[in-house]
């Protein structure tokens, strides 16, 4: 059992989907779970469709029959989801479900990570992890959605760019 909410998928009969996630709301709402159980999703896309020689932009489920939920995993939370009317199981094992695993989150597109830092392209950073700790370089380009930065670190005279996770490298003190 965990303390932290984590996302589970919820298997669910095929167009059942958007019913089993106004139900979870409402047992949520209704029976006081929004402390273990804290959003429901189906995921949509926007596809272009064309019928009759018309263009259409509808909003098609990504993933029929799953329903992704965020909550804590309790045997209270695992029973009243499971028994909604409309779910067939959790994916995972039928013991217990199994949560995403942070990257499975993020390809999925379920949650999208903001993330800050005190540096810009140009500035002097000081790596503060990995096998160049305590180098001093400079920053050329910041990817977030990637998790990295590209630092040029000079050795010998020679500047060489490196590839680094965006929390191995803080602003240099000047």
């Amino acid at each position: 059992m965990s303390e932290t909410a984590r996302w589970y998928v919820v298997h669910t009969y095929s167009g059942y989907e958007n019913k089993v996630a106004q139900n979870i709301e409402k047992v949520v709402e209704n029976q006081g779970f929004g402390d273990r159980i804290f959003e429901v999703r189906v995921p949509t896309e926007q596809v272009v469709e064309y019928k009759d020689g018309k263009e259409r932009t509808v909003e098609r489920k990504t993933y029929p029959g799953y329903v992704l939920v965020k909550m804590i995993q309790t045997p209270e939370s695992w029973y009243v989801v499971r028994n909604i009317r409309g779910v067939t199981g959790f994916v995972g094992s039928t013991t217990e479900p199994i949560p995403l695993t942070d990257k499975e989150v993020e390809a999925l597109g379920v949650e999208t990570k903001s993330v800050q830092v005190n540096y810009a392209v140009g500035d002097e950073v000081k790596i503060i992890r990995g096998p160049l700790e305590d180098y001093l370089g400079r920053v050329e380009e910041i990817l977030p959605e990637k998790d990295l930065v590209k630092v040029t670190v000079s050795f010998f005279g020679r500047d060489t760019l490196y590839e680094l996770g965006l929390g191995d490298v803080r602003l240099a003190e000047k």
